[in-house]
């Protein structure tokens, strides 16, 4: 069973990084041009469901959201979350396998 989640799990998080790292791209080039941004609480909530390695490399190629202090903190504290119910899944479906 945990064979079969691997795949998936990753391919979720190649998917979910990919719209990620997308967002934060329209939001920078949003926020040079003067338009329409997109919201902290939607970049955060797309990094808390699995997007959080896509974040981290735009937040590093692009330089967009790497400075400020009390976005960062909660971006941390979702992709803590994330890997925590990752884990949490993880040993769930394991406990239930030698069933």
């Amino acid at each position: 069973m945990a064979n079969q989640l691997l795949p998936w799990t990753l391919a979720l998080y190649g998917v979910a990084s990919m719209v990620c790292f997308a967002f934060y791209a329209l939001d920078k080039s949003a926020a040079r041009a003067g338009r329409w941004r997109i919201s902290e609480s939607t970049l955060l909530m797309l990094g808390l469901c699995c997007g959080w390695p896509g974040a981290i490399a735009a937040q590093q190629w692009l330089r967009h959201k790497s400075v400020k202090a009390s976005f960062r903190m909660k971006f941390w504290v979702t992709v803590a979350v994330n890997l925590a119910l990752v884990a949490a899944l993880a040993w769930f479906t394991s406990s239930f396998h030698g069933l």
